[in-house]
């Protein structure tokens, strides 16, 4: 067994390689890059070497450099995560010559998974279903649109060398095949430094469904289930559960089995996973296969128990997979959200900047112990204080919950979204809580395009409709009478000029405009004196709120009626001093409490509207300016391309909302973008 291992890799996948590596007593080498100095896998491994610039191209992507770190601190071995080098033949290629071990696949198993074409060739060969098709690189759009007809509409482009979305398009005509060779070719160049093209059947709504597999060098292979990762936002995954609720036991052992016989085919050693499209007939087609440890793989350790990380160390070690097919059982059920940087309310866009707080729920499974079972984990790779940079994925931790069913599984999953403290960036908090409340997701009647079907801009702000929309005002009552208590209780108050508590209240919840405030007459009283028990009165109903939490507290946690809720507050808003705000199952109350009196005359102060922007472009998000494709005095159309900003490892594209003639240009190509920095201005 090894003594010392590198890990070539950030963030929450190299916390979680030295996770398992500390319970196996091996050392661990940490790399990281001039903006990962203070990471947390920087403080958690045994020793830390920096190796180049923030860029990944200067530093997590240098295999040459990694290597030489690897050699120079006596590393035996190096894992390489996911993302960055980790399906990277010629870096698995050069490990291996070094004289080191590549904690993965050999690098020609990589090799042979890594080229879309040529692994849907293996999988024929191997009797394993494929998606109708045209397997060769594709010359030109002409002959693109000749082998779309010949499939039938709707067809699949993509990209040989593809990958997280990029050179991947859905046509349902000629005109769009012949735009969509184009653009998928494009993007493969750029991304990838390879333009094959290949064209498949498209199947209609589909199921994205996994399996996990398990190979060692003596030939034994085994499956671990399946993984649903149906909930895709662009192709990328937003939600994993273990196991699919759609498909059959008889499906699942046809899949594995044919998993299983792909990973023999290749002389698959270590862990990976093939990747399947599954029809409404429950018809299963070979999709791609994943050389590396996934990011869902917790799901799979939770339902199984078996720890992924130790046995993909074991099996470079040489040891033999003690494991048989039949001790793989299915226990539970578990589900994974994905946190990330980015703004549901803004179509999703990247958010960057430091961790003001950041404070996951309370956890009962740890990363490595797969013994600690039916709990909360949280795999992550950033503290307080941290920073969300520009150069790497939007990421910034994984929610892990593991019930004995699918019903007790999403309760676990939603009540510990409301106990995820985040500040400082935005984050896709409210955006999980609310998929998990919709009809679809309860019912299982979902595919891959559930998130285009129902959230194609994303949230709108103070739109989502919680479940019991009183309760959140009796709650932020109660928040308004503890901060009175508070108020009351401090010295130097004048005799006869003291606060009291007034029993008649009126919450006025906020909306934007051009929405008018909502007025919630209500009547609430302390059973205790430090209003930890209070009762409100609200619409002929009584809230009984019994509730320890303090106003420093980001989370409240007490009981309502008998039944325990959670629930975030936030005070002292940057654009509303005077108001407060809380936060449940991805629904949000603005409010501030006040007399009957005060609450009649606000009702006639007019709104204030939000500025008239639309003779400007805003940047919206930080990131790198990439390109400027318009000059001053330029007329261009609605939908043209103006700009083009790098964030996160996404180039975003900015186009004119409508026809527009350019007045100045404001920003130069390499400047650094803040959000809403103005960038084009129109006449």
């Amino acid at each position: 067994m090894f003594t010392k291992i590198l890990i070539a890799n950030r963030g929450e996948i190299a916390c979680r390689v030295i996770a398992s590596a500390r319970e196996m007593g091996i050392q661990t080498v940490a790399v990281y890059s001039e903006a990962d100095v203070f990471a947390r896998h920087v403080a958690l491994a045994d020793e830390a070497y920096l190796i180049g610039a923030a860029p990944a191209r200067q530093s997590y992507l240098l295999g040459d450099k990694i290597i030489e770190v690897a050699l120079s601190s006596a590393a035996q071995a190096i894992h390489p995560g996911y993302g960055f080098l980790s399906e990277n033949e010629a870096f698995a290629k050069a490990v291996e010559e070094a004289g080191l071990v590549f904690i993965g696949p050999k690098h020609a198993s990589i090799s042979a998974m890594g080229d879309k074409i040529a692994s849907k060739k293996l999988a024929q060969a191997a009797q394993v279903s494929t998606i109708p098709g045209y397997n060769e690189a594709i010359v030109d759009a002409k002959q693109a649109v000749e082998i779309a007809q010949k499939i039938g509409y709707p067809v699949m482009i993509k990209a040989s060398a593809g990958g997280g979305g990029k050179g991947l398009r859905v046509s349902w005509s000629d005109e769009e095949t012949q735009t969509g060779f184009v653009a998928c070719q494009n993007e493969a160049r750029n991304s990838f430094g390879d333009d094959r093209i290949f064209i498949e059947k498209f199947i209609e709504s589909p199921r994205h469904i996994e399996i996990q597999i398990l190979g060692d060098a003596f030939g034994h292979v085994v499956y671990l289930n399946e993984r649903e990762c149906s909930i895709q936002r662009r192709h990328q995954k937003v939600i994993e559960e273990a196991p699919s609720a759609f498909i059959s036991s008889e499906t699942r052992r046809a899949m594995g089995e044919q998993a299983v016989a792909l990973a023999k085919a290749v002389n698959y050693q270590s862990a990976g996973t093939v990747e399947f499209v599954v029809g409404a007939d429950q018809g299963f087609y070979f999709l791609e296969m994943n050389t590396r440890l996934q990011v869902e793989h917790p799901v799979t350790e939770a339902i199984t128990g078996v720890d992924l990380v130790k046995w993909m160390i074991k099996i470079a070690a040489g040891e033999p997979l003690s494991l048989k097919q039949s001790d793989i059982k299915i226990e539970g059920w578990a589900m994974e959200c994905r946190i990330n940087a980015e703004d549901p309310y803004r179509q999703f866009l990247p958010s960057t900047g430091r961790l003001v707080k950041f404070v996951p729920p309370p956890t009962t499974m740890r990363a490595a112990h797969p013994d600690e079972r039916f709990g909360v984990r949280v795999d992550t790779g950033v503290s307080d204080g941290g920073e969300i940079s520009v150069h790497y994925d939007s990421m910034i931790a994984k929610l892990i919950v593991h019930g004995k069913d699918r019903a007790e599984a999403t309760q676990k999953m939603r009540e510990a979204l409301n106990g995820f403290v985040v500040r400082g960036v935005q984050t896709n908090i409210a955006f999980q809580s609310a998929i998990l409340a919709h009809p679809q997701w309860v019912s299982t009647a979902f595919n891959t395009g559930f998130i285009a079907e129902h959230f194609p801009k994303g949230l709108v702000p103070f739109g989502q409709v919680h479940p019991e929309p009183d309760f959140l005002v009796a709650l932020g009552a109660w928040v308004h009478l503890k901060s009175r208590a508070r108020a009351h209780g401090m010295d130097g108050q004048m005799q006869g000029f003291t606060l009291e508590h007034p029993n008649e209240m009126v919450l006025i919840e906020w909306q934007p405009p051009p929405q008018t405030h909502r007025h919630h007459a209500l009547t609430v009283s302390a059973v205790s004196a430090s209003v930890s028990h209070a009762t409100v009165h609200l619409n002929g109903q009584d809230f009984e709120i019994v509730c320890t939490s303090q106003l420093r507290d980001s989370v409240l946690e007490g009981v309502c009626n008998g039944r325990p809720f959670v629930a975030q507050l936030e005070r002292h808003l940057p654009k509303h001093p005077m108001a407060m705000e809380i936060t449940q199952y991805g629904a949000q109350l603005r409010f501030m409490v006040v007399s009957p009196r005060v609450a009649a005359l606000q009702a006639l102060m007019p709104q204030k509207l939000p500025l008239d922007l639309s003779r400007f472009v805003l940047s919206p998000m930080p990131g790198l300016l990439t390109q400027v494709l318009v000059q001053a005095g330029q007329k261009v159309l609605a939908g043209e391309r103006l700009a083009v900003i790098e964030a996160m490892k996404m180039e975003n594209v900015l186009v004119a909302a409508q026809d527009a003639v350019v007045k100045s240009i404001q920003v130069k190509v390499g400047d650094t973008l803040a959000v809403d920095q103005i960038m084009v201005e129109f006449l």
